[in-house]
């Protein structure tokens, strides 16, 4: 099992910029894909980007494309989400996951961590 702590939210005006990062324990990280959502109050929890175990391959959720970047270090168990021109929009709760790849989609496990609020005021 994979525990997860994210952090590196906070408060930002809308064109801003934010990076954050999960901290993963546990020797498996780094076989692991894993993936950023998000949940915005009143709403269901959204996939937001993905990358492959070995940080080949990434996706992310149309609305995010061109602003975010996600990343991994494998030798600090660490993942990261660079966010830029960042939007109202944006404003949830963001979590990161380690999940698995089948036919190219990515499903999360069950193991979620607390969590970082993101809150882009306009």
């Amino acid at each position: 099992q994979v525990q997860l702590v994210e952090s590196g939210g906070g408060l930002v005006q809308a064109g801003g910029s934010l990076r954050l990062s999960c901290a993963a324990s546990g020797s498996t990280f780094r076989f692991s894909p894993m993936a950023w959502y998000r949940q915005a109050p009143g709403k269901q929890r959204e996939l937001v980007a993905s990358i492959s175990d070995g940080g080949g391959s990434t996706n992310y959720q149309d609305s995010v494309k061109g602003r975010f970047t996600i990343s991994r270090d494998n030798a600090k168990n660490t993942l990261y989400l660079q966010m830029n021109s960042l939007k109202p929009d944006d404003t949830a709760v963001y979590y990161c996951n380690a999940g698995t790849y089948y036919a190219s989609r990515f499903f999360p496990s069950d193991q979620w961590g607390p969590g970082t609020q993101v809150t882009v005021s306009s």
